[in-house]
């Protein structure tokens, strides 16, 4: 018999509420809960707990934790073989010692009346004996309030749910989105900032308030691929730019320190919206992750840049600098097209893969264009990760960039968004020699290999530390052979003071070229004094979907010149997100 006198007994609960299940229920001890949560989640969210459901079972031997020597064996057998109403949780154990409330026993007791009744609507009501349909008739008087509360909650949300996928976006495509405000300011002693070119600059800019806004637009077909449409529009443009000065006005202004969120080229868009990225990732088996970029790739999108926290790929929620974000070789040439793998090579070790171009969209050029015949740049990276706390990398890139029209020549970042000095981008067209303002060096095709190190290791939930350092051994075929360096150590303290908050702090030097070996055996007279790069921000997260950060960035010798005064670059930015 499914339940007896002696059951009903035992600690005034039916063996029956120990062994009912239902999927819904998951690993939460609270239905009300539970519910309130399906009830607020979004239609991803409802895919993941779906994910995570309970499994029915048609034999008492596929639960793993369920022995014969157990009391409730007969009751949990009797359940399983002959009425269908048990589930199992998915790693095929069903956890009989775990506590229910009487919300979880309710729906459980639901399920079993649920598959009573589609066996007497079958017209097998010979199975159900008379004495167990009295016995469910009691538990269902008991619970009754329990059970109208359950089945009022389920036609409310199944009437959410019916109104979210009639109004929904797109069955296919989930929308997010990411809008920064930033109060931003530069100041240094002086009123002026010289060149290494020769010549000076305004180096007093006044306070300015600008904006970014990005739109993306995330589709996925197979629900393991994902194709990205981001839409961008902004005026943040770098805070150290001069429009008076003696030609190249361009170079004479410092190019240290830009904020992450800025953009030189947003300047002439002056809030236009225009496609900044379009891509497409999709698995190959269960070891690669395959990343193919349309527009506006980059390298530390699909390669681990093992600087976690700090790098928001984006500035609106990580460091406050480019050069904060990450090991400045992952922008070499980006802002193109082309393609990234990953590939889990154990559970220690993986291997990131990629080929961009920034100009394969130009069909002709001067000295070559297009998809393989201009801009490029490939990398290779294996990662090292023990464990969860420790993490490292080793990174190679190699690039080559021509003077074709519409190339931007050599430079950590693509197009608007170098790091670092201008020597250590080696603009093209640049003035290298800064004893004679008026000499100028031909621009010249460069190629270049540069090497990096990462590490980060965790040393609790709310203390990381990380840092690498990168070099580049850059060719100028017209001149010669260049050395240039960038590294440093950060610090992140997740969760300070409240959940999502982050302090972050990092401290190192921006790309900086070393010198330039000529091939006639002789050494430029460069100044080529580092460019030390402070940086100190706190995030503050006032809701799930707005921070506010305030910091700043402090920049001595700014354009490898010893002799400028520090820069002091101070935010209060502010970012949406949904």
């Amino acid at each position: 018999m499914l339940l007896n006198n002696f059951w009903l007994k035992v600690c005034g609960v039916s063996v029956l509420s120990l062994a009912i299940a239902m999927p819904v229920m998951a690993e939460s001890k609270d239905a009300q809960q539970l519910l309130d949560t399906m009830q607020n989640d979004s239609l991803v969210k409802s895919q993941e707990l779906q994910s995570n459901e309970l499994a029915q079972v048609n034999a008492i031997s596929q639960l793993s934790d369920v022995r014969p020597t157990d009391w409730a064996f007969t009751a949990l057998q009797s359940l399983v073989e002959r009425y269908g109403c048990i589930a199992g949780y998915s790693d095929r154990s069903f956890r009989g010692k775990q506590a229910l409330s009487r919300y979880e026993f309710a729906a459980g007791l639901n399920a079993c009346l649920d598959k009573i009744n589609e066996i007497i609507a079958a017209g097998l009501a010979d199975k159900v004996s008379k004495q167990d349909l009295a016995t469910l008739q009691k538990l269902q008087e008991e619970f009754a309030a329990e059970l109208a509360t359950l089945r009022g909650r389920v036609d409310s949300l199944e009437a959410k749910t019916t109104k979210l996928e009639a109004q929904q976006f797109s069955t296919t495509t989930k929308l997010s989105g990411e809008a920064i405000l930033a109060v931003s300011g530069v100041s240094t002693g002086r009123d002026s900032i010289a060149s290494p070119f020769g010549g000076t600059a305004p180096a007093k800019q006044n306070i300015v308030f600008q904006n970014r806004v990005r739109l993306n637009f995330l589709t996925s077909f197979t629900g393991s691929d994902r194709l990205r449409t981001r839409l961008q529009m902004g005026n943040a443009q770098p805070l150290l730019t001069t429009s008076n000065a003696v030609a190249p006005a361009s170079l004479l202004a410092s190019n240290d320190g830009r904020l992450g969120f800025d953009d030189s080229t947003l300047a002439t868009n002056n809030n236009s919206i225009f496609l900044e990225a379009l891509d497409y990732s999709f698995s190959l088996g269960d070891r690669m992750r395959v990343t193919v970029f349309a527009n506006g790739g980059n390298h530390f999108y699909y390669a681990d840049t093992i600087n976690p926290y700090l790098d928001a790929q984006g500035g609106g929620n990580g460091a406050l600098s480019r050069f904060g974000e990450r090991n400045s070789i992952y922008g070499i040439n980006g802002n193109g097209a082309g393609i990234g793998l990953n590939y889990k090579i154990s559970d220690a070790f993986k291997l990131d893969l990629g080929y961009l171009a920034n100009t394969a969209n130009l069909p002709t050029g001067t000295t070559g264009s297009g998809l393989t015949g201009g801009n490029y740049s490939a990398l290779a990276q294996l990662v090292f990760q023990p464990s969860e706390q420790f993490k490292a990398g080793l990174t190679y890139v190699l690039a080559y960039n021509g003077t074709s029209a519409g190339q931007s020549g050599f430079r950590y970042g693509g197009a608007g968004q170098a790091t670092g000095s201008f020597l250590g981008n080696l603009i093209a067209g640049a003035r290298l020699i800064p004893t004679d303002a008026t000499s100028t060096i031909p621009s010249t095709p460069v190629s270049s290999n540069s090497y990096g190190a990462q590490i980060s290791y965790r040393f609790s939930p709310n203390f990381v530390v990380g840092g690498w350092a990168g070099y580049t051994s850059a060719r100028l075929f017209s001149l010669g052979d260049a050395d240039i360096w960038n590294y440093a150590i950060s610090f992140a303290f997740p969760n300070l003071g409240k959940e999502g908050n982050l302090l972050g702090i990092v401290a190192g030097v921006e790309p900086t070229l070393r010198g330039i070996r000529t091939y006639a055996g002789n050494s430029l007279p460069l100044s080529n004094s580092e460019v030390w790069h402070l940086e100190a921000f706190y995030k503050y997260q006032v809701t799930n979907n707005l921070s506010i950060t305030p910091g700043f960035i402090w920049i001595l010798n700014p354009n490898q010149v010893s002799d400028n005064g520090n820069l002091f670059i101070g935010t209060i930015r502010t970012t949406f997100s949904f």
